[in-house]
């Protein structure tokens, strides 16, 4: 029964948790089972070589723990790194911020580099810092490829150039909560040492799995590293790697089986695929923006995100009535503005298991909401010029040919 319940299907279109598909919540629907049993460990091995897929990496080891993307942050860092080591860290909304108070809270020495919300990395500073550290001080770039807050994306390749530019050894950190599986993304080609994702963005799984991939580098610099942990301690996974048991704690056996099905649809539907498609749905929903007269908080093409849109609103209107009045009236689920655009944008999510037809069910709410709220959108402009481009654009699905 739900908490609070509303006729029909709720229209689940915040950038995470997403919609989970049928075939995953089927596959999840079993008891527990014994984890020391030779199943969960062929099931486990399985999903270790298919996950590297998603991450682009052939030379990288995944790491299933039982955690949030904060958890996933926490393990990148404090594996690779020491007290006291230099990172540079981008500010550029919500979840980099967080990222960062964890950073400081586990006592690295955090450089941080800030940009105005709604703009990308300033790599330019980057570079700078780069090439004036001849003695190697800088220990980490850590960085977060799509920032959810704003639907900023940055650009990863470039933050490999500098690095490579200057011949600098800091290893590159990269939270890709909101990106892998949705957006271009190469772990191995951009050299990315830690990449890190949660099950409940473009996997469309529950909550609960943060999902790791570390490089040759990455592993080496744990041997070194000083930071105290003891959960989510890489080393305890390689032991019982090495044992073919896999697991050093109970893991969720039903996100394992969902786990397994997730990646069999994205294989099925095939990775590029998977990440044209967002790429549809990201430009669709700009467009629709665009016909409504309103403007993106991204400021650039350049850092536009095909997994999240911000859409700055009028002065008159609290962004946050918007998301209450979709929710209530028309049982869709909208992102809120948070922190310093908490009250100016919402946002639409637009990652995991959805298509075309889903997405302009959510752009039809949107423009009944927004005339709710007293903005004078056309009924119809946004879902018509969403429409226009997904005929042009949409091909046919690749498992019906």
């Amino acid at each position: 029964m739900d908490y609070v319940y509303g006729p029909g299907r709720n229209h689940l279109f915040v950038p995470g948790p997403v919609n989970i598909p049928e075939q995953v919540i089927r596959a999840m629907n079993r008891n527990n089972e014994d984890y020391r049993s030779p199943a969960v460990p062929a099931l486990t091995k399985t999903l270790l070589e298919d996950v590297k897929k998603i991450f682009k990496t052939t030379s990288g080891t995944p790491f299933l723990i039982p955690t949030t993307g904060t958890g996933a942050w926490e393990s990148a860092l404090t594996n690779t790194l020491s007290p006291g080591d230099r990172i540079v860290s981008f500010l550029i909304g919500q979840f980099s911020l967080l990222w960062i108070d964890q950073q400081q809270r586990l006592n690295f020495n955090v450089d941080v580099v800030e940009s105005e919300w709604g703009r990308g990395a300033d790599l330019d500073i980057l570079a700078s810092k780069i090439a004036q550290d001849k003695d190697h001080a800088i220990k980490a770039i850590c960085i977060v490829h799509n920032e959810t807050a704003t639907g900023v994306t940055n650009n990863l390749a470039t933050v490999r150039k500098i690095l490579d530019q200057y011949q600098h050894p800091a290893l590159f950190l990269v939270d890709g909560v909101s990106s892998i599986c949705a957006l271009d993304f190469r772990m191995d080609e951009w050299g990315i040492d830690v990449a890190l994702t949660g099950s409940q963005k473009a996997l469309s799984l529950p909550t609960g799995l943060g999902i790791l991939c570390a490089s040759p580098k990455a592993l080496e610099a744990t041997k070194s590293a000083k930071s105290v942990r003891v959960f989510f301690d890489w080393n305890d996974y390689l032991k019982f790697y090495k044992l073919g048991t896999y697991w050093p704690y109970t893991p969720s056996i039903q996100l394992l089986y969902g786990l397994r099905a997730a990646l069999d649809l994205v294989f099925e539907e095939g990775l590029d695929n998977v990440i044209a498609r967002h790429a549809r749905l990201g430009k669709a929903t700009r467009l629709a923006v665009e016909a409504w007269g309103l403007k993106n908080c991204t400021q650039s093409e350049e850092w536009v995100s095909d997994t999240v849109t911000a859409i700055m609103v009028p002065s008159y209107i609290d962004s946050a009535e918007i998301v209450r009045r979709a929710w209530k009236r028309y049982n869709l689920s909208l992102g809120l503005g948070l922190n310093k655009v908490a009250g100016k944008v919402f946002r639409i999510g637009h990652l995991g298991n959805l298509n075309e037809l889903q997405l302009l069910g959510c752009l039809a709410g949107v423009e009944l909401v927004l005339r709710d709220v007293g903005y004078p959108v056309k009924l119809g402009s946004g879902v018509a010029a969403a429409s226009a481009y997904f005929q042009n654009s949409t091909p046919l699905i690749s498992s019906r040919i």
